[in-house]
């Protein structure tokens, strides 16, 4: 499908989504506390190479002239997350001036050159104290968000309007406490348990925060979602994928809606969510979004499994299932898998913004010049089939790129490059890449 920016609609948003871990650097700069994420990567043997993002892309001192990047590519929204490190060093009680003012300095750049701030308040960076009372796992962390939310709502909203709560709890709360891949490293399904019930329940109780302490918000908080597909038509095998797509898909967006949580599927495992849920939880997880955050790279492909490594289903990966088209992170590139998802999520009847959606893929620098076609490529299927969603009827009003520019992501380290601009780790070089020229002349 041929198709240009004007078919998306006049008022179609697009972006590009960052992290604060991921970008910023300064790890103690100007009061910031150590989070998870500083307190797991330097484990030895935890990140890819044993790397960390103590400078990453140097974010913190170089905004202005990345920022000024995203304008020249004719973005309309800057999407970044607020590091709770650099704001409440303690986790509550003591406000960081010099972290609030950093903020300010980005949002008021934003605004100078016609960008809007999206800030998202919870990009996995916990602060480290708090892990050690228990992070997630503990109830009293709702309160501890809360309050956090609290303080840069009431700080930044006179300026900000569009505000995003959580970034995929999914993967956090199943990389972070079951898989132990992510910080914290837990490895324990009660912990996943407790921790999912706690981020429902923050989800909802900060979104109130938010709309009570700005005037006109435009709330939101964003899911990691994959079409999930079974690797055989075997009657295992199908309900194996029907666990893995409420795992996935419908655990943290439905308590949201109003609607519980989805035991209607016969994965016994998620009864266990009564033992940590008390009278009022279920309304107290509802709240009234004004729109839903989708984030999607590829799908998943499942087959049953005889113990619970992936609640009774496990991954098929593509490479054994003869897919030879791989991102840099191993996933399929299977585009019709964004189309799927959203028109799955357009059943709730929720606008959506497509907050992520991105590929690394290797890059080399060629006489000053990154030519990525396969990204390119990838963007135009993708692309295409948001497009179908959309004119079939899925209220979607926005576009997110997952990246400005190449960055720590997470255990792989620096390898994977999902940028629109390349960065010289060394020297702190940016170039943007044809990928980001591509973006600069179909939006122009």
């Amino acid at each position: 499908m041929s198709f240009q920016k004007s078919d998306f609609g006049e008022n179609f948003l697009w972006g590009v989504a960052t992290a604060s871990y991921q970008i910023e650097g300064a790890k103690d700069k100007d009061g910031k506390s150590p989070s998870i994420w500083d307190t797991f990567s330097h484990t030895k043997g935890k990140i890819e190479n044993n790397e960390n993002a103590d400078i990453a892309c140097d974010f913190y001192h170089r905004y202005p002239e990345d920022l000024t990047l995203l304008k020249a590519m004719n973005f309309d929204v800057f999407r970044f997350s607020l590091a709770w490190t650099r704001i409440l060093p303690d986790g509550i009680g003591r406000i960081n001036q010099k972290g609030l003012d950093y903020y300010h300095r980005v949002i008021d750049k934003c605004l100078e050159l016609g960008l809007q701030p999206w800030p998202t308040l919870y990009h996995w960076d916990l602060p480290q104290c708090l892990y050690e009372k228990g992070g997630w796992t503990n109830r009293d962390i709702v309160s501890w968000f809360t309050e956090f939310t609290d303080v840069c709502t009431r700080e930044f909203g006179d300026k900000v309007k569009n505000w995003m709560v959580f970034n995929e709890p999914a993967v956090f709360c199943i990389l972070g406490h079951v898989l132990g891949t992510h910080a914290p490293g837990e490895r324990s399904v009660n912990k996943f348990m407790q921790a999912s019930h706690h981020v429902c329940l923050s989800q909802g109780e900060s979104g109130r925060v938010i709309r009570g302490n700005v005037a006109d918000a435009h709330i939101g908080t964003t899911y990691s979602c994959m079409h999930t597909d079974a690797y055989s038509k075997s009657m295992s095998d199908l309900k194996a994928a029907r666990r893995m797509n409420t795992l996935l898909n419908r655990l943290y967006i439905e308590p949201a809606l109003g609607m519980g949580y989805p035991v209607d599927n016969g994965w016994e495992a998620l009864k266990k969510m009564e033992k940590y849920t008390k009278g009022g939880d279920i309304t107290k997880m509802a709240f009234d979004f004004d729109f839903i955050g989708l984030q999607n790279y590829s799908r998943m492909v499942v087959r049953a499994a005889p113990v619970p490594p992936y609640m009774w289903a496990m991954e098929v990966p593509p490479k054994k299932r003869g897919i030879t088209q791989l991102t840099d992170m191993g996933w399929e590139v299977y585009p019709e898998g964004m189309y799927k998802i959203l028109k799955q999520f357009g059943r709730y009847n929720k606008k959506i913004i497509i907050t992520e959606n991105g590929s690394a893929f290797p890059d080399f620098v060629q006489k000053g010049a990154v030519h990525d076609k396969q990204r390119i490529q990838f963007f135009k299927d993708y692309l295409s089939n948001v497009l179908k969603a959309k004119q079939e009827g899925v209220d979607i009003q926005g576009y997110f790129v997952w990246t400005l520019m190449d960055n720590f992501e997470w255990a792989e380290g620096y390898r994977p490059r999902f940028g629109l601009v390349y960065i010289d780790y060394k020297t702190q070089k940016r170039i943007m890449k044809d990928s980001g020229k591509w973006f600069q002349e179909f939006l122009r």
